[in-house]
């Protein structure tokens, strides 16, 4: 019994689909996770900034978009905020 070029072809082609859709959505949730993760190492920075800063009374409020700005920035964001708490 021979099986025709067409049939391995469609398979192939089946099958390469299907890996190109796995990829695609797992690209995203890779980067929805590494968002979360970011937004809760902000909110705990921030946390101990502002346990930190209780002794001269300095603090930052913890929103979602503080904590957000932190997890893209990391420790940059966080001088960034200490900053822009200061001159505000």
């Amino acid at each position: 019994m021979r099986i025709p070029w067409e049939l391995i072809a469609s398979f192939a082609v089946g099958l390469g689909l299907i890996c190109l859709t796995g990829y695609l959505l797992l690209v995203p949730m890779k980067l929805l996770w590494r968002l979360v993760a970011g937004g809760v190492l902000g909110a705990l920075a921030l946390g101990l900034i502002n346990l930190g800063g209780m002794v001269f009374g300095f603090s930052i409020s913890v929103n979602p978009f503080t904590a957000m700005a932190v997890g893209f920035l990391g420790l940059p964001g966080v001088v960034l905020l200490v900053i822009l708490q200061l001159l505000m």
